[in-house]
């Protein structure tokens, strides 16, 4: 039982982790910037850039 309860902990930190980090990127406005390069990328691919 123990080692469920471990499990179950270390799935909620990293999900917690990976909140934060997702919420700290769009504050910073990594994600406008993320947009921007893979709209780029895909007028490239498809040869309109």
């Amino acid at each position: 039982m123990k080692r469920i309860n471990k499990i179950a902990a270390a799935r909620f930190f990293f999900v917690a982790l990976s909140a934060a980090l997702l919420l700290l990127g769009i504050f910073r406005g990594e994600a406008g910037i993320v947009f921007q390069k893979a709209a780029r990328v895909c007028m490239e691919c498809v040869g309109l850039g």
